[in-house]
């Protein structure tokens, strides 16, 4: 009797510490950020072609997030918000050097992100996590700034946008392509070219092929990953691989959003096949709005007003989807109002890591709207550089600032908001309304035409709880050495690592230094 009673104590033993095993094994951590796309690209929020199979299947099977914001209207500020969980204003992403201009890392930029700025990456570092990011960086293109400096190990892609080409004259070099800490290409060049005649490049195959290899490669036993897929075929020039060149009713804009939907689906079916999808959490959003101004080689906003550029909804509501099959129940919807920042807390929270508590942090963990659908009130802020433009409370938002761009720029054909100018809201003087804003119920009015009278009682009442708010914010505000401010011709990509063994060194021109100048 006690041999038999002996032999199932130590079954249920073992089984006990197979399952303490299993919990123990920290997730895998995926995050993909799409470039310039819109909330009205995917068919699951509403586009009428339904070419993005991948992605509402993945919103199937996981959570849709319907209130999910970035951090900023413009690339560079919030891809470091969503890195370090901290505002543009807090981590030095910005400009003072006008009031409420948008600011980002072109090839002249002479700052970066800080050293003193802690990163997913590097918080992930500390559980050890094996950390890549592939595609764009753009928070800097110093050697200081670069991502192997900040807690990845390792990079494919290039530190810029990819605008060109240059043809690397004495005004402009083409923007490197690295692997890890040295480059290996330009470009417009070679394997690297992006034809601008027809949009055809196999960077988008190129990106793909990269994450794949990354999720697969050996590791040693129960180490976890973090994979940054970051590809930016949808920024202007627009491109494609060859195979949905011309695929698309929506022309090449749709092209490029079929080839990434591809990606997706890639990525997804590989984590099924290797048997990791169950331990692998899936974030999938854009950096900002969908840049309306490129007309028809740029993506949809869907319901909402203006574009990238603007801090209007247009320009920071995002497509938002978490998918990890096993832990977030499918077909959820989340009405948890979000922003990228709050990966970093969400992450930290599921590999059992502290948060750093040295600073201001605006992260808050998803992991209960995800898992069992709970909600929280809270603020969203909406800046524009060095200016708070807006807030948004539970189903409110509140104007404190309006503006899309100036009138010389407008009349030269730069239109932020291209056939949705609402009257005294799509300003092109910037319009302090900070005494009494315009206010916006965004659940009956999502495309912020009719804001509430301010004589209402709504009105008040939303006002007197919003004023708290934002008086709280900025008393609390400690901004940070702005990185945006300062420009200059030599630190362009004329000599990068890796050129010299390339043969791809260029001339260095003299130093220029100069306040950069921002239009809008």
């Amino acid at each position: 009797m006690y041999s038999g009673m002996g032999k199932s104590i130590s079954l249920v033993v073992l089984m006990f510490c197979m399952i303490m095993q299993a919990d123990a094994t920290l997730p895998n951590f995926i995050i993909m950020l799409m470039d310039d796309m819109g909330y009205g690209d995917l068919g699951v929020f509403g586009e009428p072609n339904k070419e993005t199979p991948n992605l509402d299947r993945m919103a199937r099977e996981g959570a849709l997030l319907t209130d999910f914001y970035t951090a900023n209207p413009l690339c560079s500020p919030s891809r470091a918000a969503l890195l370090s969980g901290r505002l543009p204003i807090r981590n030095g992403f910005y400009t003072d050097n006008a009031h409420a201009r948008n600011a980002y890392t072109p090839q002249d930029i002479v700052g970066g992100i800080q050293d003193d700025e802690i990163l997913i990456p590097e918080l992930l570092q500390k559980a050890g996590y094996n950390s890549k990011i592939v595609g764009k960086w753009h928070l800097g293109h110093q050697p200081q700034f670069l991502p192997l400096k900040h807690g990845f190990d390792e990079w494919f892609g290039a530190p810029n946008c990819h605008f060109g080409p240059y043809n690397n004259n004495k005004t402009m070099p083409n923007i490197p392509v690295y692997r890890n800490d040295k480059m290996v290409g330009r470009y417009y060049e070679g394997a690297y070219n992006i034809d601008r005649a027809t949009g055809e490049s196999n960077l988008t195959l190129f990106y793909i092929t990269e994450a794949l290899e990354f999720i697969s490669k050996p590791r040693p036993k129960d180490q976890p990953f973090f994979l940054y897929w970051a590809p930016d075929s949808t920024h202007a020039p627009v491109y494609s691989s060859k195979k949905f060149l011309g695929s698309s009713r929506r022309g090449i804009y749709g092209d490029a959003v079929r080839d990434l939907d591809a990606g997706v689906g890639a990525i997804l079916n590989q984590l099924t096949a290797l048997g990791i999808a169950n331990n692998t959490l899936v974030f999938f959003t854009s950096d900002n709005g969908a840049a309306i101004v490129s007309k028809t080689h740029g993506g949809s906003n869907g319901p909402f007003l203006c574009g990238k550029e603007t801090t209007f909804e247009g320009g920071l509501h995002e497509p938002g989807i978490a998918w990890w099959p096993g832990t977030i129940p499918s077909g959820t919807i989340s009405h948890q109002s979000a922003t990228v920042m709050d990966y970093m807390a969400t992450l930290a929270d599921f590999a059992g890591l502290p948060l750093p508590s040295d600073r201001q942090l605006d992260s808050m963990s998803l992991r209960q709207a995800l898992t069992n659908g709970s909600e929280v009130k809270r603020p969203v802020y909406y800046y524009r550089g060095n200016e708070l433009m807006a807030v948004r409370y539970g189903l409110y938002k509140a104007h404190l600032w309006t503006w899309t761009n100036g009138m010389d720029e407008f009349n030269h054909g730069i239109n932020f908001c291209p056939g949705e100018e609402v009257e005294g809201v799509t300003t092109h003087n910037q319009t302090d309304h900070s005494s009494q804003p315009i206010i916006f119920h965004l659940g009956r009015d999502p495309g912020e035409k009719y804001p509430l009278g301010v004589r209402s009682a709504e009105y008040k009442a939303v006002w007197a709880d919003i004023q708290v708010i934002v008086d709280a914010h900025k008393k609390g505000l400690k901004p940070a050495k702005p990185q945006l401010n300062y420009c200059d011709n030599a630190v362009m990509n004329w000599a990068p690592p890796g050129c010299k063994e390339l043969n791809a060194c260029l001339p260095v021109p003299k130093s220029t230094l100069k306040k950069c100048v921002w239009p809008h």
